[in-house]
């Protein structure tokens, strides 16, 4: 199929016509006789008839050079963006001494018989540091720490909240030092005691303290149930864990708090009992991303000419935090000078060390020489000396969805590290967007020449955010406030996120995108924004939605099949990404219609008829869900989310 032409100017003869006729009513208001038979109208219709041919040929003009126009206003092609996540390294056994997993170690999915893995790298140096059991304490809400080390070193049972426990007391372990970024098991022992709870849910929360603040502690399985039966509780230290002095005992601490209980959630009635513990690091996590780095890659030798090219061996390259170095060996004394990079050479004066990048073509571009209305030529950016050696310090390439990598998915150690018996992702990859294509280029040029770098119109902060932020599913600009604070802006972020085989979306990923997301888009509409315009950067409200569903299906024997194809339509339909009629994201503001839901179930394979459905509101936070409706309301800048839906198919 044939490129589409663009339609540079949409006018015609008739439209040329009328327009002259205007034009001369305003400046000619002397002329009155308009019609076909006067003179200077024959003129006007035979100028809009070549003016018309023109704009015909216009017309026709091939689409590579609409792409090399957009090309000299400075549009270019967006590279890929690669996915980011986290993976956790765990050891075979304890260890006396920290492991040591260095910054680019290699981990990646297995490899099936129809796909290549996807590799990942690490973003930095971890260090899994050996730990043990230093002081146990308890506090009440508010009240000093009371040290009960010494209680458990001479065997006796020490109570680990109060004898009728309540919302915020705290049992408080200090470990021998920080463990950063670690996982740490406590191995505990303990007799049946915390009465009332349920053990499969206990209303605690375990933390660690930074110096400053508690943050909370992932937990990855606790055995004992809230303190009631022997086993381990296997915690995820965050990064920003500290060393610090508590009640004059310097330790690693960490804490387990109670937290008031939740709808239907059972309390302690007694306190539970601790009789051993032993503390011991078992592994570590650290970022990784989708891609490999390159290092000291040689360009070439450069010739001493102004504007000189170097193609990279690899490409497209990814966006780095830390800009790109090239290293350019001086001719004289065999050492090595750094180049750094630049959007573009407005700015670079002759003897700047500067050069451009192009990520989708590989490309490093040193600056022209232009030549000035006085006839002499001004050099933009430095140029490298004759002679002299190109090498490219280090840059990533990779990137693409492919890296949306569900939990669990990469578990292979490519890069042997001593002592690691295995590792694994608990939470899935997410970020990973393809490189733009031409034609999204093509109807992104216009926005941006509109915009002109400016946030002004609400059209321009999404257009700006989508710049900044590439990896972003969906962008929404709304007010912020009423009255007075109407002039504040509220950019809505809905992050890519990857759904699992049924259709599911991880609702935490969604209410809390990734910092480092939110902050690059607010770094980038605040250089554009206007003076005096508030700019607010954050996740949309999230509506939760339940569905109930009783189906009939057409064929006996296939229930199961049915249940999971109506499952599937139902995460599909409801979804902030998927959803809606369009399939293109729930529309902001638009309800739930219980109707909408009978008629996706009645199109679902093998559904013969839709018996009954229900429509439930649902709090995300809590679970809770509120009576059935026919029609569930969502505000005008809130999105729904399934949660929890039930179908059963007879």
């Amino acid at each position: 199929m044939p490129l589409p032409t663009p339609n540079l100017d949409d006018r015609h003869f008739q439209d040329l016509v009328d327009d002259a006729k205007r034009l001369v009513q305003q400046r000619c208001p002397e002329w009155t006789d308009h019609n076909v038979s006067d003179p200077g109208v024959t003129l006007i219709e035979a100028f809009a008839q070549m003016v018309d041919q023109l704009i015909y040929r216009l017309n026709r003009v091939p689409d590579q050079h609409y792409v090399k126009f957009l090309d000299l206003l400075g549009v270019h092609l967006f590279p890929p963006t690669a996915a980011t996540g986290t993976v956790t390294f765990w050891l075979a056994a304890p260890q006396p001494t920290a492991i040591l997993v260095r910054a680019e170690t290699e981990v990646a999915t297995p490899r099936t018989d129809i796909e290549e893995p996807v590799v990942f790298g690490t973003v930095g140096d971890l260090r899994i540091l050996p730990c043990e059991l230093h002081r146990i304490a308890s506090q009440p809400p508010g009240g000093d720490v009371a040290d009960q080390t010494s209680t458990l070193e001479y065997g006796q049972e020490v109570p680990c909240f109060s004898e009728r426990p309540g919302a915020g007391e705290a049992l408080l372990i200090g470990l021998s030092n920080a463990v950063p970024s670690c996982a740490v098991v406590l191995r505990v022992e303990c007799p049946v005691g915390g009465v009332g709870i349920d053990p499969r849910n206990p209303p605690l929360v375990w933390e660690a303290w930074d110096g400053a603040d508690w943050i909370e502690c992932e937990v990855d399985r606790d055995d004992t149930g809230g303190f009631n039966r022997p086993g381990d509780v296997v915690l995820h230290v965050p990064a920003s864990h500290r060393a610090s002095l508590i009640a004059r005992q310097r330790a690693g601490w960490l804490r387990c708090r109670i937290v008031p209980a939740a709808h239907n959630q059972p309390e302690y009635t007694a306190t539970p009992r601790i009789a051993a513990i032993r503390a011991f690091t078992i592994g570590g996590t650290v970022g990784i991303v989708h891609a490999e780095t390159i290092h000291n890659e040689i360009l070439g030798v450069s010739d001493g000419g102004r504007g000189q090219r170097f193609v990279l061996q690899r490409r497209p390259i990814l966006h780095a935090e830390i800009p790109t170095v090239l290293r350019v060996s001086d001719v004289a004394d065999a050492g090595w000078a750094d180049w750094l990079p630049v959007a573009d050479f407005a700015t670079s004066a002759e003897h700047d060390r500067h050069y451009r990048l192009d990520p989708v073509a590989g490309e490093v571009q040193f600056g022209p020489a232009v030549r000035q209305p006085d006839g002499g030529l001004r050099q933009y950016g430095g140029v490298p000396p004759k002679g002299s050696n190109l090498q490219m310090a280090a840059y990533r390439v990779g990137g693409g969805s492919r890296g949306n990598v569900a939990r669990g998915q990469i578990r292979v150690l490519k890069t042997s590290v001593p002592y690691i018996a295995r590792v694994e992702n608990r939470h899935a990859a997410t970020g990973g967007v393809e490189g733009e294509t031409v034609e999204n280029a093509k109807l992104r040029g216009p926005l941006e020449l509109r915009a002109r770098g400016r946030a002004v119109t609400a059209e321009d902060f999404e257009e700006l955010a989508r710049t900044a932020a590439p990896d972003a599913a969906r962008l929404r600009c709304a007010v912020a406030g009423e009255g007075p604070g109407a002039s504040a802006v509220r950019l809505l972020v809905v992050p890519k996120v990857p759904a699992d085989s049924l259709g599911r979306l991880p609702d935490e990923q969604l209410r809390r995108p990734h910092t480092e997301l939110l902050q690059r888009i607010a770094d980038y509409l605040d250089q554009r924004r206007l003076v005096g315009t508030r700019l607010l950067v954050a996740p949309p409200e999230y509506r939760g939605v339940t569905v109930v569903a009783q189906l009939s299906a057409r064929t006996p024997g296939h229930a199961d099949d049915v249940r999971q194809a109506a499952m599937g339509a139902l995460y599909q339909y409801l979804s902030p990404l998927t959803g809606g009629p369009e399939h293109d994201g729930w529309p902001f503001g638009r309800s739930v219609h219980a109707f909408d839901v009978s008629a996706v179930l009645a199109n679902v394979p093998g559904v013969a008829t839709v018996d009954e459905v229900l429509v439930f509101p649902a709090d995300l936070a809590t679970g809770r869900r509120d009576d059935p409706a026919s029609r569930i309301d969502v505000g005008k800048h809130e999105l729904v989310l399934s949660y929890q839906h039930q179908v059963r198919v007879t």
